[in-house]
Formats: C-alpha cells, structure tokens, sequence
C-alpha cells in the first residue's frame, strides 16, 4: 500500500497527548490515526440498516421526560455507592 502525506491542524494539548501515547505504545502518530479510522470504517453501521426490535421499542420513551445533568449525577453517585 502506498503511504501520502495528510496535514492534520489540531489542538496542542491533543497533539502533545497523542505524543504521548505514541511514545507508551511504541507505534507512530502517524499509525495511531490510521488505526483510529480504521477501527472507524469497520464499525460504520450500515445506512439501511434498520434499528433493532430493542432500540425500537424505546424509540420515544423519554420524550416528555424531565431529566436533569443533576438527575443523572444523582442516580449515578447513588448507583456506585
């Protein structure tokens, strides 16, 4: 496979992380994306695809449902107490 040449414009921080993390795993910026978007384009699900029979019947069940950030903090502290 013949490798091209991709700029890519990205925060410093991010930069410096991904760095990082190409130090610890020994593997290249440069193989790091390359993976990323190829795990990516394995799990694209396909447009057709139509929602399974569970996402179905929970299509809607929250559409009048007051749920705060504070809600879902709540129940998750108590959750992993």
């Amino acid at each position: 496979m013949m490798n091209t040449k991709l700029t890519l414009r990205l925060n410093r921080e991010l930069i410096r992380r991904a760095k990082a993390h190409s130090r610890r795993t020994g593997k290249s910026v440069s193989a790091l994306v390359g993976d990323f978007f190829s795990l990516l384009s394995e799990h694209q699900p396909a447009a057709d695809s139509a929602p399974t029979p569970r996402v179905r019947s929970l299509i809607g069940v929250l559409k009048n449902a007051r749920v705060t950030e504070q809600d879902y903090r709540k129940h998750l502290a108590e959750k992993h107490q």
